[in-house]
């Protein structure tokens, strides 16, 4: 079976965690620092001015929105993602205002967004879809003149650029996932960089990751406010170093596999072909998804759905109008794009797609 996804490693990870596990210090922050190492060389690697590392991405967005203060404010979001990108809009109070997407990238759309702006709104949360860089000027134009914070969702995004500048030093925060699927691989991991300098908001961030934790001095401490068990674990930190270290490289595979696509998929309808995309997915839109689901499958290739709009889902049921996300939620598949694909596997993707649709 040809997977949909799949991690990229080899021996530098197993001796990094081999090493950690060996010193006994397991937790963040302690034996060999593995956390505040990865947290450095993520921020010298994003071009951010801070970086806060926590257990999934899921924990990132939660402390990003957190510290936004969004209770009873609304903050616009695409549907078209995954729950957790909603979920920590409620986590917060907050109120998701979905919008809808554009049709060549599946980004969040600047003009529907700018519509939907009330006296209620607080915070843009665009989602790199696919690894795919939103429209981050128009974003930023909006922002400014709406005065709003904008929260970046780079789940899918480790490596992407707009315009040069890498994700992660864009909008005001950026949340990452190091999720085992994702570009960048732990066992467990998340990140939240910081567009400036803040010594005060890096701090609230450190302390909300660890149970409200603060004012640690030797074995006193105090809590001062709610907080959360979201630290990053040395282990996931240390082969986190090692993935970093390929990041670039392993990126560019999936661009050249991406580029084979482009080229050679007769399909029309998919991901555009971008140089400062990370291609976390591949996706296509075909006419019977079921049958084409099936058929991949049965000649031993793995497909998936990215996504099933959240505001189709019952938690989230509206009765919203986003044509875009709508006419695309029947008709979207990922297929295999990881760097551990062979030259054979990429062929056997490529005709079977063609023979099928």
């Amino acid at each position: 079976m040809i997977k949909l996804f799949s991690p990229t490693f080899n021996n530098l990870e197993i001796e990094n965690m081999i090493k950690t596990v060996k010193s006994g210090f397991w937790a963040s922050g302690s034996g060999i620092k593995n956390v505040s190492k990865f947290e450095n060389k993520f921020k010298k690697y994003t071009n951010s001015k801070e970086c806060v590392a926590v257990d999934s991405g899921t924990a990132a967005l939660h402390l990003a929105l957190n510290v936004t203060d969004i209770y009873k404010k609304e903050v616009l979001v695409p549907s078209l993602t995954f729950a957790s990108t909603i979920h920590a809009i409620k986590y917060n109070g907050g109120i998701p205002i979905f919008v809808d997407i554009k049709p060549d990238t599946l980004c969040i759309d600047p003009v529907d967004l700018e519509n939907k702006i009330t006296n209620k709104s607080k915070v843009i949360l665009p989602v790199h879809f696919g690894g795919y860089p939103c429209d981050m000027n128009s974003l930023k134009k909006i922002s400014k003149k709406k005065n709003l914070t904008i929260v970046e969702d780079a789940a899918h995004a480790c490596g992407s650029k707009y315009n040069g500048k890498r994700v992660g030093s864009l909008g005001d925060m950026t949340c990452f996932s190091f999720h085992p699927v994702k570009n960048l691989s732990m066992p467990k991991g998340g990140a939240i960089t910081i567009n400036k300098k803040s010594k005060v908001l890096k701090n609230k961030l450190n302390s909300l990751r660890w149970c409200g934790i603060s004012n640690r001095k030797k074995y006193s401490y105090d809590i001062t406010e709610l907080g959360f068990n979201y630290y990053m674990d040395e282990i996931s930190a240390g082969i986190g170093i090692e993935q970093l270290k390929k990041l670039e490289k392993l990126n560019k595979i999936r661009f050249n596999i991406a580029k084979r696509y482009e080229k050679e998929i007769k399909i029309l309808e998919k991901i555009p072909l971008n140089k400062e995309c990370s291609y976390h997915l591949y996706w296509i839109l075909v006419k019977n998804r079921k049958k084409f689901m099936k058929k991949m499958y049965e000649k031993g290739i793995e497909t998936g759905i990215h996504y099933k709009p959240v505001h189709k889902m019952s938690l989230y049921k509206s009765k919203i109008k986003l044509p875009i996300t709508e006419k695309i939620e029947n008709s979207i598949v990922s297929i295999p794009i990881h760097p551990d694909l062979k030259n054979n596997d990429v062929d056997k993707i490529i005709k079977l797609i063609n023979s099928i649709n």
